[in-house]
């Protein structure tokens, strides 16, 4: 069965956060009518999709310094599950185009692109092969090895360019 983890923020951060939440006024920080939870799911998402566990958490790992929450999922079919729940806070989507399952890497990326055009894709591969040729309109290639100052750098276009919407 697909599996997803979420990792939401260092423990650092979340011991932060939960002294603000214990110091703060039950409804400070919150608009009218809005719950933690809410306010909580309005942080922008980076979804990892690669079904190599090390890679998929050297990943994590690297974007973990964004200022993205991550999703870590394992296969194509994961990850559109996980965009069907999820996919107005997902900002971006960094996946391996050899994935196990029925979907590949170029597969979720033709779905969403059809379902979400605006939201950044971006693929990456060690051995693509004629696969490249078949990449969707608007969905970026990241050849393996790739430099974690780049996936960094995605990262922050896919951020600054979820505010502009």
């Amino acid at each position: 069965m697909p599996s997803c983890h979420v990792i939401v923020e260092s423990a650092s951060a979340r011991l932060a956060a939960l002294l603000r939440d214990l110091e703060a006024e039950p409804d400070e920080g919150f608009k009218q009518g809005e719950t933690m939870g809410q306010a909580q799911s309005k942080r922008r998402i980076a979804l990892i999709v690669e079904d190599d566990a090390e890679l998929r958490r050297l990943t994590t790992t690297v974007l973990e310094e964004s200022e993205l929450d991550i999703i870590e999922c394992e296969s194509a079919e994961a990850a559109l599950a996980t965009m069907l729940l999820r996919g107005q806070d997902v900002t971006m989507i960094f996946a391996d185009i050899r994935l196990s399952g029925v979907m590949d890497g170029i597969d979720l990326a033709r779905e969403v692109k059809m379902r979400w055009p605006h939201l950044m894709v971006i693929l990456t591969s060690g051995n693509a092969g004629e696969r490249l040729e078949q990449l969707p309109p608007g969905v970026d290639y990241m050849p393996k090895p790739w430099q974690p100052i780049n996936v960094l750098m995605a990262a922050e276009r896919a951020r600054s360019s979820a505010r502009g919407r």
